[in-house]
This record gives C-alpha cells, sequence and structure tokens, in this order.
C-alpha cells in the first residue's frame, strides 16, 4: 500500500471516535446554508455501499451518507503536504429547523489537501463542488458546493456549504 493512501486512510480513522451535533440549514437568495458534522461510518453504520473507497456520515443540516467513489490523483511532497483529487456522492436529505427539506442524491468532484509531520495529520480540508445535473430527487438540478474541514483534535469533520435546489 503506498504511503499516500495509508496517510489518507490514518487521516479518515481519526475521524471515527466523536459525534457532535450541528445547526441545521438556513436559507440566502435560493441557497440552502448548512452546516453538519461528519465521522467516519463504522461497522453495522446504515451507510454502506461496496462500491465506497470509505464512508462519512453526516448530521445536522445536511443528513445522510457521503461515499467516496475512490481517488484519481494523488500528490505526496517531500515537505508533508499531501493531495488528492477524486469523486464522491452523497445520498440523504437537507435539513432546516429539524425537518427534512430536500432528499435525494448528488456527485460531486473533490480536491483534498492536507499537512503532515511526523506527529501525523495537522490539517486537513477538501472542497466538493456538486457535479451539473447529477442530482436525483429533490436534488435534482442542484448547485453549489460541500466542504469539509478536517478536525484533526476531536477527530471529524466540520462541513458547511451550499446547495441551490432545483425547484
Amino acid at each position: 500500500m503506498s504511503t499516500s493512501v495509508k496517510r489518507r486512510i490514518a487521516a479518515v480513522a481519526v475521524a471515527a471516535t466523536v459525534t457532535a451535533l450541528a445547526p441545521a440549514a438556513t436559507s440566502s437568495a435560493g441557497n440552502e446554508h448548512f452546516e453538519a458534522v461528519g465521522e467516519v461510518a463504522g461497522p453495522g453504520s446504515e451507510c454502506d455501499d461496496p462500491n465506497s473507497v470509505f464512508t462519512i456520515e453526516l448530521s445536522g443540516g445536511l443528513e445522510g451518507c457521503w461515499y467516496t467513489a475512490g481517488f484519481e490523483t494523488t500528490v505526496d511532497t517531500p515537505s508533508g503536504v499531501y493531495q488528492e483529487v477524486g469523486e464522491e456522492w452523497f445520498v440523504g436529505c437537507l435539513v432546516q429547523d429539524g425537518e427534512e427539506i430536500a432528499c435525494g442524491t448528488f456527485d460531486t468532484t473533490y480536491r483534498f489537501t492536507a499537512k503532515f509531520t511526523e506527529d501525523g495529520q495537522q490539517h486537513g480540508r477538501c472542497q466538493h463542488p456538486i457535479v451539473k445535473g447529477s442530482g436525483t430527487g429533490d436534488f435534482e438540478g442542484a448547485t453549489g458546493r460541500v466542504d469539509f474541514k478536517d478536525n484533526v483534535a476531536l477527530g471529524n469533520f466540520d462541513v458547511r456549504g451550499h446547495i441551490g435546489l432545483g425547484r
């Protein structure tokens, strides 16, 4: 197994230890803004898809399963910077004030960047623009972006973004 894959697996494994709640979605200028928390899906999770390289469970303003299809490219520099590009998909709902306002699926591309030292991951983040035309259900025609920030101290992911619903 390559060093870059080992580092990515280690970064994701850190997230398996903590669950937290986050504020729900809010609307502004046709976009639904949201905050959520992600944690790596463990054994017995509802989020189980054999086509996923790894899976994150989301709670808060975006609730459901975040799946990674695979890594298209990776770059691992001598200074400890790691970059990865790939494809992911979401299955679940956008939630506002505790109520589901949109449910379905959408695909994203992503760019992950992190810094590693001999002490492990120092920080990381991921940007996920929604692939035009990929949405199903209430996400048909959806646009927007979902951003993940690795919370290395807590071992989870702070998630925020905006989704324009194609309604």
